[in-house]
């Protein structure tokens, strides 16, 4: 009877988590052969004999009919009393079998075997989820905000399992609800002892593409082909597309009539600003592209060095550099080229770095990151847009200003 009732509710697991009949019968038959093993030091003479469906456990022990005093080994070999004990017809040498109640092994050894049941159930259903979800690695999907902690966000889906959104995986400006829907690209998946670890993440350039593979047909359908994304979350995007089909105007396909079909796009990365540009394997047509809206008038393209010279009228640089250096810096990810500009007609310009001796090195280096190199292209910025654009204090960038000037002054 004890036997029924613990494989009945042994086999509750079965219906909870979903297990085959044959894996739950190994697991099961694991868990027993395990607990043999420590209550008779071996399980290799015992016949274990399940039904989950039915609830039936069996559990053999196999031994060796020997001499009274003769036993040297009393998990394989019984004396001729206790064989006749159990029939009064064996003799010696005979192989004798007999049945081992589970509450023989001790209410200690039933405990262990559920616990271990528990772990062996647990470790397999983990190792389901982890290879199910290394398979979509790359793929969009979508969870519940369950819990929201400083340093990431923790999803469930509709099957209970947990996905982690780092913050460095969130956009800037993402702020999330409990209870609320949260779309990502599944990013990495790792095993953490047994548990698996699921990375979301809405930074990824992955995430836009995918995003664009959902909500654009012509690119579901293979119409379309997205050949790259580069992005700086929440603020800007440059996408190359290509048609394989020349009535198909790409562009036009993925922006849609008045932006309508990446509106929802932009919406989801939080207002991003997506440039969608029609790719081309001439190089010169594809940068000038990418440094769109600027106009450029000319460029000046070294392939090996992987470097290209444009040169643009004065009112065309800022566009061409973009809030931030946003604009410069995703057209030379996109191309693979590293970008210089330069403003067309002007006589004479001067590095930062030539005003080194007054200006400190930090100062300069926060004009670079914005794509500010020359002495000309920081006077033609006005001051708020600088302050904006560079993490410098109105008074500094004021000083800087007065010391460029005195240059072209003398």
């Amino acid at each position: 009877m004890e036997n029924i009732a613990l494989i009945e509710s042994f086999s509750e697991f079965k219906d909870d988590k979903l297990i085959d009949r044959v894996t739950l019968m190994a697991i099961l038959e694991e868990v027993f052969r395990n607990a043999l093993k420590k209550r008779f030091g071996s399980d290799e003479n015992f016949d274990i004999i399940i039904n989950p469906d039915k609830g039936d456990l069996e559990i053999w022990r196999n031994r060796i009919v020997v001499a009274d005093g003769e036993v040297e080994d009393e998990n394989e070999e019984i004396t001729l009393t206790e064989a006749q004990k159990i029939e009064p017809d064996f003799e010696i040498g005979e192989d004798v079998s007999e049945e081992v109640k589970l509450i023989d092994l001790g209410r200690r050894s039933i405990l262990a075997l559920r616990q271990n049941l528990i772990a062996k159930i647990h470790e397999h259903d983990n190792t389901n989820i982890y290879k199910q979800f290394k398979d979509l690695i790359g793929e969009i999907y979508t969870a519940e905000v369950h819990h929201i902690r400083h340093r990431a966000v923790i999803l469930l889906d509709d099957e209970g399992n947990e996905i982690i959104l780092p913050k460095d995986k969130q956009i800037p400006s993402d702020f999330f609800r409990k209870g609320e829907n949260v779309r990502g690209i599944i990013e990495n998946v790792d095993l953490k002892g047994n548990k698996p670890s699921i990375i979301m993440s809405r930074t990824a350039p992955e995430f836009l593409e995918k995003l664009f593979e959902q909500e654009i047909p012509e690119v579901f359908d293979g119409l379309i082909n997205v050949k790259k994304v580069v992005r700086v979350p929440g603020e800007k995007a440059k996408v190359a597309v290509d048609s394989y089909d020349d009535r198909i105007d790409p562009v036009g396909a993925c922006v849609g009539m008045k932006g309508s079909r990446i509106h929802g796009i932009v919406r989801e990365l939080g207002n991003e600003n997506i440039d969608v540009i029609n790719y081309t394997d001439n190089t010169q047509l594809f940068i000038t592209r990418a440094l769109s809206p600027a106009r450029i008038t000319s460029l000046k393209i070294d392939d090996e060095r992987k470097h290209v010279e444009v040169f643009l009228k004065p009112e065309e640089v800022s566009k061409a550099i973009g809030k931030g250096g946003f604009n410069i810096r995703l057209a030379g990810q996109l191309t693979g080229y590293e970008i210089d500009v330069f403003r067309e007609g002007v006589e004479e310009d001067v590095e930062l770095t030539e005003f080194a001796d007054e200006i400190d090195a930090w100062v300069i280096e926060e004009f670079s990151k914005a794509g500010l190199d020359t002495a000309k292209s920081v006077l033609e910025q006005d001051v708020d847009d600088l302050v904006k654009r560079t993490d410098l204090e109105e008074e500094t960038i004021n000083e800087v200003r007065r010391i460029l000037k005195e240059e072209f002054e003398q």
